[in-house]
């Protein structure tokens, strides 16, 4: 039995799959450097990283009927990221600061 065709066959199927996780992995909020979710501000994903995910899911409908996080910390300004409170820049751009101090900007 000549099994070169099969085997031509599995090499395209298998980069497909491939493809197909890596792209799905990609639409995670908080993958990557992020570190992972480290909870909800009401429809924001907060990251590890302090900072939040630009993804368009909700994140209280991905964890329904789990409880918010505390806020990560508390900022001068009082727009910390997990306080619930957003800062307006002067072009218009809406964000919150992370723990070390760096602006993570909302999605518009």
């Amino acid at each position: 039995m000549n099994l070169a065709p099969m085997r031509w066959l599995s090499l395209p199927l298998l980069a497909l799959c491939l493809a197909i996780s890596s792209a799905q992995a990609a639409n995670t909020p908080c993958s990557g450097r992020k570190g992972g979710i480290a909870g909800c501000d009401g429809d924001t994903f907060l990251c590890n990283d302090g900072s939040i995910s630009a993804s368009k899911k909700s994140c209280s409908a991905v964890f329904a009927g789990r409880s918010n996080i505390q806020p990560l910390r508390a900022s001068e300004g009082g727009c910390g990221c997990g306080s619930g409170n957003y800062c307006t820049g002067p072009r218009g751009g809406v964000y919150c600061l992370t723990p070390s101090g760096n602006k993570s900007y909302k999605r518009r």
